[in-house]
Parts: C-alpha cells; structure tokens; sequence
C-alpha cells in the first residue's frame, strides 16, 4: 500500500475498459479517486462499478483525447468534482493495421492523432491544472514495447511511430516539467490481452500462439501485471525516476 496516494485525484484517459481501467482500478484500490476518461459513453457505467467496487469517488467523462475544448471541460469538471488533479495515466490509444502501401493519409493521421497528439493534449490540460493550483503531480504515458522494436507479423507502422513519439515526448516533458513539480514517465506495454488485441485474436487463434511463442515469459501479459507498475510511477516512492519508458514485456524485447 502506497500511503502518499490515498486521497489522491487521478485522471485516466482510456479509462472505460481494457487496460485503462484495469490501472484506473488498481489506483483506486490504494484509495485514489478516479477520473476515467474515454469517448465511449459507457465510461459512466465503469465509474460507477468502480466506485462501488473499491469505495472511493469516481466519475466518468465522455471525452475526446484530440479535442482541446473536450479536454478543458472535463478537466474542469475533475477540478470542481474531485479537487485538482496529481496523477494522470493516458492510456487511450488506438492501432489499425495495413500495409504501408495501402494505408490510407486519413488512416495515419487517426492514429497519430489520438496516440501521440492526444497524450500531449491531455498532458497539457493536466499540467494547467496542476500549475494553476500551485501543486504537483505524475503522469504516466503508456506507450509500447512497439516504440522500440517493429512488431511481427502484423503491419503497424502507424502505431509503432506513434509511440515512438510518446517515448520521446515523455523524456521532453519530463525535462520541461520536473523543475515545476510534475514527474512524467512511461509504460511500454508488450503484448497484453485487451480489448485491442482480442479484435485481432478472435478472428485468429493462431496469431495469439505465434505472439506467445516469442515471449521468452511464454505468455502474453494479463491487465493485472501492469497494477504494481503503474501505482509505483504514480507514488513519491519513484520521485527520483524522470523520463523513463519501463518496458513490460516478459521478455520480449531482449531477444
């Protein structure tokens, strides 16, 4: 149990379902209140499970990661609902796959557009609430081992820029803003059973025994092996941690 964040507010972008929630889960279970953030409208439903589930405050807020007046309004809301916000995980993220002849500029830009441009928007909103209060705070990126290797055998090459940029925006932001008392790191997810990976793993059973075969850990990674990651990077246990990208990969990554 991290002492420091009971009775912390946190933002969760991506915070419906899937992973997002899972992380949204695990700091409410240290008994942080929780913001989740999403563009589905049953982000609602999830705040209130949670709530219940873990015993501390929780709303939902139907928000779009890419729209400025989308993320100054319900940060807004978290302000005057939850008091101001001192964590923010962003976990939204979308991946659509192709062949790089073939993707289309609309596809591209889609994907960049909510994975890298939405993560800096969020961040920005987030460190304007934080700096008009005159506090402090951490921010976790979840970007993806895909930063740093290219993924097989599907074709992604939007997704693995896209987080490529979020590595490389968490070491600018972190430099920018440590000195004003917002630490800003990273997760780098390998592959994990989610809502993103299960559209492709339905329709293809093999795809999944291919992905484990190449994880030296022999499976892929389940929402919970990301819960004591991600309240450790979200605690003052890490304050001398600044700019990193923690790969979790079982593995993966190192062969």
């Amino acid at each position: 149990m991290y002492e420091d964040l009971k009775g912390k507010v946190a933002m969760v972008t991506g915070g419906a379902r899937g992973l997002g929630l899972q992380m949204a889960t695990a700091l409410a279970s240290q008994g942080v209140d929780v913001a989740l953030l999403d563009l589905l409208p049953q982000v609602s439903e999830s705040a209130t499970a949670l709530a219940a589930e873990k015993g501390v405050r929780s709303i939902g807020l139907v928000t779009d990661v890419t729209s400025e007046d989308s993320l100054k309004s319900v940060t807004d809301t978290v302000v005057a609902e939850l008091g101001t916000p001192s964590i923010l995980v962003n976990a939204a993220g979308i991946t659509i796959w192709g062949d790089s002849v073939d993707v289309s500029a609309a596809e591209w830009r889609k994907v960049l557009d909510v994975n890298l441009t939405g993560t800096f928007l969020t961040s920005q909103a987030f460190a304007r609430a934080v700096f008009a209060a005159e506090g402090s705070g951490a921010i976790v990126n979840i970007s993806s081992m895909s930063a740093i290797v290219v993924n097989i055998p599907q074709r992604q090459a939007s997704y693995n820029v896209s987080k490529a940029g979020v590595d490389h925006l968490t070491r600018s932001l972190a430099v920018e803003w440590i000195g004003k008392g917002i630490r800003v790191n990273a997760i780098s997810p390998g592959y994990f059973r989610s809502d993103m990976t299960k559209q492709f793993l339905e329709t293809n059973e093999d795809l999944g025994k291919y992905w484990n075969s190449l994880v030296p850990a022999g499976r892929m990674g389940e929402p919970a092996d990301l819960d004591g990651l991600v309240t450790f990077l979200a605690s003052d246990v890490s304050k001398y941690i600044v700019g990193e990208s923690v790969v979790i990969d079982g593995g993966y990554s190192i062969v």
